[in-house]
């Protein structure tokens, strides 16, 4: 079978995740999730030293967005590395922006051949994505999301998938989401 490349665009909470991840074992791709990636990448202790990672962190952690350029070193990076790996790719949450678009469309090209991007885009109204999102918990060890707001009345403590504990990332407040 031939290596693709799939991006899927989407506000928050519209699923890109869970169709990545479907479509990943489906079509045996890697799903690489840039909001996880990145999140790895700014908190990283081997890196909290380099002044851009720093610089990275603060605008992660206060959900603003961080720097496109920052981004597309970062992302084209890895895409690189699995397409030398000989491993087709499912994208959720990149590129984020015209700038990204512009610089890793190319590559992939390069890396997949034209013919074989595809992009998607899901839909959801503002007000159920600040819905859904408000109510997630993330598991601290396996990364396994949780939408409360679909969930019986009592959040769970501990992951269904690995039994590690749950939190709730800083970037899923309302005012944030929005």
């Amino acid at each position: 079978m031939k290596k693709i490349a799939v991006i899927i665009y989407g506000p928050p909470g519209s699923g890109k995740g869970t169709q990545a991840n479907l479509l990943a074992q489906k079509m045996g791709l890697i799903h690489f999730d840039t909001g996880k990636y990145l999140e790895f990448v700014v908190h990283n202790p081997m890196r909290q030293k380099e002044k851009i990672i720093r610089r990275e962190r603060r605008f992660f952690d206060t959900g603003k967005l961080i720097t496109p350029s920052f981004v597309f070193r970062e992302v084209s990076k890895a895409t690189e590395k699995m397409a030398k790996a000989g491993l087709g790719v499912v994208f959720s949450g990149s590129p984020r922006t015209v700038y990204e678009a512009e610089k890793l469309v190319p590559i992939l090209a390069k890396l997949y051949g034209r013919e074989n991007i595809f992009a998607f885009e899901l839909q959801l109204k503002p007000e159920i994505s600040i819905k859904r999102n408000s109510a997630r918990l993330v598991c601290r060890e396996c990364g396994y999301t949780l939408l409360t707001a679909y969930y019986p009345k009592v959040e769970p403590e501990f992951c269904p998938v690995c039994g590690g504990h749950f939190y709730k990332r800083s970037l899923d407040k309302p005012e944030v989401i929005k």
